[in-house]
Parts: C-alpha cells; sequence; structure tokens
C-alpha cells in the first residue's frame, strides 16, 4: 500500500512538472493558446454609449488573429495598467502615461499602433488636454486680455486620474512649471497637487475625463482639467475656436451618461496643451510575435483606415474621428519619451 502511494505521487509530481514546463514554454515563446484575447478598457471608453466602437475594434482583432476577444471594461485607470503589466489582459487603448507606468511595471509591454494626425502622419498625432472654468467664472483667470493660471492657487480643482496623461501629468507638469518660477511656490511639485490644502483648496479626481468635466458642472470644483477628445461626443463647440483658451462649449441636448445631468451646461477652456495621442498597447509575454504583426498589418492597413465604424463622421460617436487623412501608425516605445521625461 506505502509502495503504490508513493508510485501515484510521483505520477502526479511528473504530470505537474510536465504541466509547468508546457507553461514555461508557451510563456517564453510569447503567448498562449488558449484562443482569448482579452482587451482592458480606461473608464473613458468603458461606458455603455461605448459599446459599439469597442465591438468594432474587437471584431478587427478576431479577425486578424482567428482568436476570440474578451472586453475588461474598467472603473479605475489603475485596474487598466495592472492588467496588461501583470497579463491579466493581453491588449489595453491607454494614455501615454498609462501606457508608460505599464511598461515600467513589466517591459514585455509594448506600443502596438497609436492613431495618426489629420495628415496621417505622427507630426501631428495629438490631442488636447484642457483646463476649464465654467462659462461666466472666466474673468478670474485673466491678466489683462488673456488668460492666465495665475489664480487657480486655493480653488476646487478636479483631476481625472493621476495615471491621466492629460488629466493630469500634463496640466500638473504645466502647473508646477508655471508656478515654480515664483518665490512663495519654488518648491512646488506634483504631489503637492495630488490632495488639497497645500495648493488647491480642494482636489477631486473624476474617474474619467467625463467624470471631471462633470464635476466641473455640477460646481464641485472651480477649474477640471480633462482632454477634448474624451468629451467630443457630448459637447459642441459654442463660441470661438477649438483648441483655443477662451472658447466655449456646451453639453449636448441629449448627451449620454454622465452628461445627461447637465444638459446646456457650458464651460469656457482657459489652458489649452497638445499631449501625444493614446496608444494601443500589448503584452509581448501573453501575445505571441505571429499575433502581433497580424494586429499591426490589420490596424495599419487601408481597409482600417477607411472603416467608418472605427474612424467615424465628425458627427457621430466613436473613438476616432475622421476628418482628413487619420489612420492607425506603428509607433516604437522611445515615441513616448517627451512624455516620460515629465516624471523625472
Amino acid at each position: 500500500m506505502k509502495k503504490a502511494l508513493l508510485i501515484v505521487i510521483a505520477l502526479i509530481m511528473s504530470a505537474i512538472t510536465a504541466a509547468c514546463s508546457a507553461g514555461g514554454d508557451t510563456k517564453a515563446s510569447g503567448g498562449s493558446d488558449d484562443g482569448t484575447l482579452t482587451i482592458a478598457w480606461y473608464p473613458n471608453e468603458s461606458g455603455a454609449d461605448m459599446k459599439d466602437a469597442r465591438d468594432v475594434i474587437g471584431k478587427v482583432i478576431e479577425d486578424a488573429t482567428g482568436k476570440k476577444v474578451e472586453h475588461k471594461t474598467t472603473t479605475d485607470y489603475i485596474i487598466a495598467i495592472e492588467s496588461l503589466a501583470s497579463g491579466n489582459a493581453d491588449l489595453a487603448f491607454m494614455g501615454a502615461q498609462g501606457y508608460i507606468e505599464a511598461n515600467a511595471k513589466n517591459d514585455k509591454v509594448q506600443p502596438l499602433v497609436v492613431p495618426s494626425g489629420p495628415s496621417g502622419t505622427l507630426d501631428d498625432a495629438v490631442y488636447h488636454s484642457w483646463l476649464a472654468v465654467k462659462n461666466g467664472n472666466e474673468d478670474a483667470y485673466k491678466n489683462g486680455n488673456d488668460f492666465s493660471i495665475d489664480n487657480i492657487v486655493d480653488k476646487k480643482f478636479s483631476f481625472v486620474s493621476n495615471s491621466s496623461t492629460s488629466g493630469f501629468k500634463v496640466p500638473s507638469d504645466g502647473i508646477v512649471t508655471h508656478f515654480s518660477e515664483k518665490e512663495e511656490y519654488k518648491d512646488l511639485t506634483a504631489e503637492d497637487l495630488l490632495e488639497g490644502g497645500k495648493f488647491f483648496s480642494e482636489v477631486l479626481y473624476g474617474g474619467s475625463h467625463q467624470g471631471s468635466a462633470v464635476n466641473l458642472l455640477s460646481d464641485k470644483a472651480d477649474i477640471a482639467a480633462f482632454c477634448d477628445t474624451c468629451v467630443s461626443n457630448y459637447v459642441e463647440l459654442a463660441d470661438g475656436e477649438e483648441n483655443t483658451p477662451g472658447s466655449t462649449y456646451k453639453v449636448k441636448a441629449d448627451a449620454a451618461e454622465p452628461f445627461n445631468t447637465v444638459p446646456g451646461e457650458e464651460f469656457k477652456l482657459i489652458s489649452v496643451t497638445p499631449v501625444l495621442n493614446a496608444p494601443f498597447a500589448l503584452n509581448t509575454e501573453t501575445v505571441s510575435e505571429e499575433d502581433r504583426q497580424a494586429l499591426i498589418d490589420a490596424f495599419t492597413s487601408d481597409e482600417m483606415a477607411n472603416n467608418e465604424k472605427v474612424f467615424v463622421p465628425e458627427d457621430a460617436t466613436g473613438l476616432f474621428k475622421k476628418t482628413d487623412k487619420e489612420q492607425f501608425l506603428e509607433v516604437e516605445d522611445a515615441w513616448f519619451d517627451p512624455i516620460r521625461e515629465l516624471s523625472k
């Protein structure tokens, strides 16, 4: 009996060792063969109104790889970042800062593609980080005829997430750069902006760009940081030129959640900063080289660039707008170094 038990244990241990070895070989070669690819989405793209856009991208990935796509929607930037870095998600659509954080956690996380600018190149592959105030309150943020952030001290401020590129990293760097030239704030750091009582009277986090904008429009914040592309489906230009300080935007009457609580409300831009476009990124430990190349080929194809369900007309709801020659372009890690430098 004892001998038989030892034989059984030995067989079990042998099976476990073989399974682990096989698993290790698959991991080393890059990618598993479970037939599924999971894509993580930031809160900005996780809402019900973006389901069709997510499904369209998912179908492209399925057709390119022959694998089933599972969508991992999130309520927090960190969930998406950690999921990609740990391998619980294979791909993610994320801001430059989120990509940099995921890459720092696991250098096997690499960019796949980014949407180009209107020229169809990387030269203008940017969107915009906004600082906005409610329409009617803008005079407090002027220096003569020009807008200035001098008077944002001790105000209630809304960021998106401290892992957001245009909703924290870029605006916080701009604030620190501006105020550190003043003797009183020469030692100011981005960390001082994370919570109220040090620079702002109160600091809120919207959790998404939409949430940060609603913090402003519902009077929870005096000033809010959010980006143009993430709110473009919900607002329209009411006065001035797009992406220009002093321009006024208005919430559409039929805007989806969370803007359905503030229809018709208006905000004015007091600061506008260009930001590098957000990438699709992947974990090369869980996505094979064959699938990676297939995805690059599919995303950068003319068929994709001309897919009106991916690059939607300007007046339609979607992730990417077609104004001229927009397309996806392959990009390398070094392209994000300007954002990476902001953290040094």
